[in-house]
């Protein structure tokens, strides 16, 4: 079994006054809107009701068989129209009212995009009561979670009911933790699924990786730094910024080499922050895009195949530095009707924006990528697929996991790691399962490839980009 803990929208995100460059945002800015008003909202999507009361917003994880309290969030401020709340798992929740009477758009701020919520008359009685408890309870939420919100049972081959008619006659008062935990484990196994996961208390984890890839782990991307700086940069360092995790050296004949091993902790000995992972990777964006290195740059090779993901915004930030103007990323869509896993919320757009107060590089880009590019690491490939100018991906396809995930509470107090949006191109296609795919295939980090003292993506990226000589 791999752990892989999911780390794209579920990351505990500290603090965010601000959505960064506007990415993201409603068209409808709400500058001049009231706070949004106390009442019971219910979520298009996302199994989610809110109630927002007394400067306190609550949330609720609902099914069809039952309703679980879930994370609160007391009022911390404003900002242009919108109402924010530090949450008890440590995000920040954003909420502003819409356009239209009785609705509202809530946004998790580390994330782009934004949930759009529907005022009810009351909280649902079942959320009033106490929840039913003990192993089949837990059972009976883990499998309805995944039914009402999992989008990719179909793309995957998988027969969830069959999944449930085999395993629950297995489940029982008596079964223990250690049974149930089994049980569940092997129901999310045949996924491949990144972003789905299951922690019950502090010793049982499972996570899983698409086959034939490698979990980002600490070590193995301490592996492959120092293999690049062996073998591809001559010994040459690379300077380190953002905690070790953004990384440049200059190569010969005008070309740039930028390696990014995650798109979250970018702040040593503190939790990860947008607000302070956004201005870490600012400090390091502009120390690498100096006037000067920008004026004999010829050629950029970045460099996400070993990168475990984190906050998709900062993601977005980065691709801004890469563009002279505003630009499609993708459309993100949630899943939201129980019954019909073809139904989804209507899409988001989302672009990239280009930072005009920062320095910025527009020419040729080569993307390196493979089987360990995960999640924020994706999005911000899938984001610079629209990029205006000279901009292609070498190497091997993505691990295939997009969507933020929900961390779904069980009537046990585990919890359960549910993906339920997809990430769209402009022409409507997906990559969830099978990963981006390059537009030039090399291998990434084979056993052959180490024993042959290669790096084939990378000496493809260098002849591939001009230099100063050309």
């Amino acid at each position: 079994m791999t752990r892989l803990r999911s780390t794209c929208s579920a990351i505990v995100a500290a603090s965010l006054l601000v959505l960064t460059a506007g990415v993201g945002a409603s068209a409808d800015t709400g500058a001049t809107r009231s706070p949004t008003p106390d009442g019971v909202w219910r979520a298009d999507g996302y199994g989610m009701i809110v109630t927002i009361r007394d400067g306190t917003l609550r949330q609720y994880q609902t099914t069809s068989i039952g309703c679980l309290p879930g994370p609160s969030a007391r009022r911390s401020g404003a900002d242009r129209g919108e109402t924010l709340y530090d949450s008890t798992d440590g995000m920040v929740v954003g909420v502003r009212p819409a356009a239209r009477p009785n609705r509202a758009e809530l946004r998790f701020t580390h994330a782009p995009g934004y949930r759009k919520l529907n005022r009810i008359g009351a909280l649902p009685r079942n959320c009033l009561r106490p929840a039913p408890s003990g192993p089949v309870a837990a059972f009976d939420t883990f499998w309805q979670s995944y039914e009402e919100n999992y989008p990719f049972f179909a793309a995957k081959g998988i027969d969830w009911h069959a999944l449930r008619d085999r395993y629950r006659p297995l489940v029982g008062s008596n079964t223990t933790e250690d049974e149930l935990f089994s049980i569940m484990r092997d129901m999310l196994d045949p996924l491949d699924d990144a972003h789905v996961d299951l922690t019950a208390g502090p010793d049982r984890y499972f996570g899983d990786t698409r086959p034939g890839t490698t979990v980002p782990t600490a070590d193995f991307d301490r592996r492959i730094r120092a293999y690049i700086v062996e073998r591809d940069l001559g010994g040459r360092p690379l300077t380190e910024y953002a905690n070790g995790r953004v990384a440049y050296a200059d190569l010969p004949d005008g070309q740039g080499y930028l390696r990014i091993n995650g798109f979250m902790g970018y702040l040593p000995d503190r939790p990860p922050s947008h607000l302070g992972d956004s201005a870490e990777l600012d400090r390091a964006l502009d120390a690498v895009l100096t006037p000067e290195r920008l004026g004999r740059l010829r050629g950029l090779i970045i460099d996400v195949r070993v990168n475990d993901g984190g906050m998709d915004n900062l993601g977005l930030q980065l691709a801004g530095r890469l563009c002279d103007r505003p630009y499609f990323a993708y459309a993100k869509q949630a899943r939201n009707d129980p019954h019909d896993a073809s139904r989804f919320t209507r899409l988001q757009p989302i672009e990239v924006r280009p930072d005009p107060a920062s320095t910025r590089y527009t020419g040729p880009i080569a993307i390196l990528t493979g089987g360990s590019t995960v999640s924020a690491g994706e999005t911000f490939v899938q984001a610079m697929m629209g990029r205006p100018g000279s901009t292609i991906r070498i190497g091997a396809a993505t691990q295939g996991v997009f969507s933020d995930v929900m961390q779904r509470r069980l009537p046990n107090d585990w919890q359960a790691g549910v993906p339920n949006e997809v990430f769209r191109t402009r022409d409507g296609r997906t990559f969830d399962g099978t990963g981006i795919p390059p537009n030039v295939p090399e291998p990434v980090f084979t056993e052959d490839e180490f024993a042959n003292h290669r790096d084939s993506a990378f000496d493809r990226a260098v002849r591939m980009l001009p230099t100063t000589a050309s």
